[in-house]
């Protein structure tokens, strides 16, 4: 199952897959909640544009549930994102 934004899992619905829409990240993390305890799911993919601001969510939910996997995947991206790794390695490290 995918959930995400509505061109994310448009994506996917092409592919056959199922999937929810959701337009913030409360709303993806409900989902991914509320679907967590379906036996018939052994996947769940959600947009990394979206779950990038739950995350701390999604690792508590990946801790207490083995499967489904959780898996975040990238959208399209129009602009190259760039990442500042000396500052992410500053705060990781309280310098």
């Amino acid at each position: 199952m995918v959930i995400g934004s509505k061109p994310f899992v448009s994506g996917f619905r092409l592919s056959g897959i199922g999937g929810v829409e959701v337009g913030t990240p409360e709303e993806l993390i409900k989902e991914v909640e509320k679907n967590i305890l379906r036996e018939d799911i052994g996947l769940i993919i959600v947009d990394e544009d979206l779950s990038k601001h739950v995350r701390d969510g999604i690792n508590r939910i990946r801790a207490e549930h083995a499967v489904p996997l959780i898996y975040e995947l990238s959208g399209i991206r129009l602009e190259e994102e760039k990442i500042d790794y000396r500052e992410a390695l500053r705060k990781l490290l309280g310098v």
